[in-house]
């Protein structure tokens, strides 16, 4: 009998806090919902901002332009196709590399001014 009337009491508390429970739930999910928020604005747009910004250099770019590789290589662009840039790094000395390693645009130049340079 007298684990008749433990379990009874347990269950009456529960019944107890049962309205209070709802709310406790929302309560509790309130700071992982903040940390989403925080993470969102502090990892999460700054990311996807500076990915649209290289995707829309990436588009830009043109021949003459002085640009730097992944793997830290400057170059100038001699030639262009959809995925691949032909970058100048010496004198007659050009390499092929997918544009998408191509880091950043270091200055914009022309076609004309390569030819200037080496007259």
């Amino acid at each position: 009998m007298n684990w008749v009337t433990m379990a009874h009491a347990m269950g009456t508390a529960g019944q107890q806090t049962g309205g209070q429970g709802a709310g406790g739930g929302l309560t509790a999910f309130l700071p992982l919902i903040l940390m989403v928020v925080i993470f969102y604005f502090l990892l999460i747009r700054p990311q996807q901002k500076r990915q649209k910004e290289h995707r829309t250099m990436l588009q830009n770019l043109r021949k003459g332009d002085v640009v730097m590789t992944q793997g830290g290589i400057h170059g100038r662009i001699t030639g262009l196709t959809d995925s691949v840039v032909t970058l100048e790094i010496a004198d007659k000395v050009r390499v092929k590399v997918q544009r998408g390693y191509i880091a950043g645009l270091l200055s914009r130049g022309e076609a004309k001014e390569e030819t200037e340079e080496k007259a």
